[in-house]
């Protein structure tokens, strides 16, 4: 099930009815702040403001801030 990656697991959120890009990305990535990192990392669904259930997004990792 896992493709490519040596040893990198990439984060992934299979979307529910009603779903929103905030929503997403405050509660997979912390913030709503990042929903805009969120979506270029799924650009194919960018248009979309509800998202339908059932598609994969991926999450993309977040750089260590000092």
């Amino acid at each position: 099930m896992m493709k490519g990656g040596h040893g990198m697991s990439k984060k992934t959120y299979t979307t529910v009815s009603g779903d929103m890009w905030d929503k997403i990305a405050y509660e997979q990535m912390g913030s709503v702040l990042h929903t805009d990192k969120l979506i270029q990392a799924n650009i194919d669904y960018a248009a979309l403001f509800i998202l339908p259930a059932g598609i994969e997004l991926s999450i993309p990792e977040l750089e260590e801030e000092e």
